[in-house]
């Protein structure tokens, strides 16, 4: 495939065909890589430049593999032979920040971490908080839906995204959404946008809501339990007490242990984590203490920032943890919250029956769970499909979702039918066709 008359359409240093920076994009975080290298990258630094790239290869017919940071964990953003990678991981500008309206306009390779230092001076802040927010960009949260640590009280990306800026598969460009608080003209494109994971268009800007920075002292509670079902009993029972904490997670037993032999300190059980923000936290926080020391919890409170962070790091350390022990594999399933413990039990009950090992970790404030597989070697083994199709199955059964937050990617596209049928697949896949009549964008990922 010639690139002499897309070269041509862009600035000089926007195509890229170096062979390691190719080589890059073969893989996320996810684990996996593909067979062979892409075309070329399209370093975009403006819309204009996706619109070029996304013209020529509809003309082409040449399939288009967006991405940015590559910190995916479910292979949506890894690019093969023959396929040309559109990149807006160098359009990373807040383009406008409105203090009335509590919005900003930004570009979609701004990370969470650096917009957030930004709207700090502004006195606001935008929550979406996944644990990677120090790589993750906000285009990638909004292809995922990404939630995080803080989604049990704040929502996931969706509740904070007001309007996109999007290129489609034909290069042409529109803007879904408003900026106003309300608007319900015509059907919700935006909505359909976020989580879509590149198969519908290619964001190049985000019109996001913002709240203003939360007053007061946070509060941080932690806890460890003998296991995970009294753990998840104990997260259970602060939800039905009508307590929202900003924070509340659920470590496992083995992801615990192999987090003490990571970091030389010395834990063991299962590890709950909760913070409480805004008016009244200190009481809300010793009430949660209270409720999980009634569970069997042995408890530290703090508002100490050293302490509350020492605390907070037992959850944001655990995935590196796990990756000094081999090849993770991070599943992502979401049950109802009164379920959690039963969850933990079936992967559990699964990791034995397949011998494979098996560690999770939960947002026990919203149900949604990573059971993290760890493996010697680049690739899972069957029975680690084995399993993890046993702990798919267990979720659907619970009543819960294949993916909370991470997407579909290419991981998890042969289970789709079991939780949407044959009926609402067929539906999602014509509203594909509709935004993308060849096929380009994506193809084989999440639908």
């Amino acid at each position: 495939m010639s690139l002499h008359a897309l070269r041509a359409a862009l600035p000089e240093g926007v195509l890229i065909v170096d062979p390691v920076a190719l080589a890059v994009t073969r893989a996320d975080k996810s684990g996996h890589r593909s067979a062979s290298a892409p075309l070329a990258i399209v370093e975009a630094q403006a819309p204009e430049h996706v619109q070029a790239a996304m013209r020529w290869a509809s003309e082409h017919g040449v399939p288009v593999v967006p991405r940015a940071a590559g910190t995916g964990l479910a292979g949506g953003a890894i690019a093969s032979g023959g396929e040309l990678v559109v990149s807006v991981d160098r359009m990373r500008r807040v383009l406008d920040i409105s203090l009335i309206d509590q919005s900003c306009v930004v570009e979609p390779g701004i990370r969470n971490a650096e917009l957030n230092e930004i709207l700090a001076t502004h006195g606001l802040w935008w929550p979406p908080d996944p644990a990677s927010r120090a790589i993750s960009t906000v285009g990638g949260n909004i292809a995922t839906n990404a939630g995080g640590l803080l989604c049990a009280k704040y929502g996931v990306t969706r509740e904070w995204v007001l309007a996109l800026d999007v290129v489609l598969a034909d290069g042409s460009r529109i803007t879904t959404g408003h900026r106003t608080v309300k608007g319900v003209t015509g059907l919700d494109i935006t909505a359909l946008m976020i989580g879509s994971e590149g198969t519908l268009g290619i964001v190049v800007g985000a019109t996001l809501k913002l709240r203003p920075l939360v007053d007061g002292v946070v509060w941080t509670v932690g806890a460890f339990f003998d296991d995970e079902t009294t753990a998840a009993a104990a997260c259970t029972a602060v939800t039905a007490s009508r307590i929202r904490p900003a924070i509340m997670e659920l470590v496992g037993r083995d992801a615990v242990a192999m987090l003490a032999a990571y970091t030389g300190r010395p834990m063991e059980g299962a590890f709950v984590l909760v913070q409480t923000d805004d008016l009244g936290a200190e009481a809300t926080s010793e009430t949660v203490a209270q409720i999980l020391v009634a569970h069997g919890g042995r408890v530290e409170r703090t508002d100490d920032l050293r302490e509350s962070d020492a605390l907070v790091q037992v959850r944001r350390q655990v995935h590196f943890a796990l990756e000094s022990f081999g090849t993770v594999l991070v599943e992502d399933i979401s049950v109802p919250r009164s379920r959690l413990a039963d969850m933990f039990v079936a992967c559990d009950e699964a990791a034995a029956r397949h011998g494979v090992r098996l560690a999770v970790t939960a947002h026990a404030g919203d149900g949604n769970l990573h059971p993290t597989f760890v493996f010697d070697g680049p690739e899972p083994s069957d029975a680690i499909w084995a399993c993890a199709n046993d702990v798919f199955a267990a979720g659907i059964a619970l009543g819960g979702t294949l993916t909370g937050e991470h997407g579909v990617g290419i991981l998890k596209r042969r289970w789709l039918v079991d939780e949407l049928g044959e009926r609402q697949l067929a539906l999602q896949r014509a509203v594909k066709a509709a935004f993308d009549p060849l096929g380009i964008l994506n193809p084989g990922k999440a639908l």
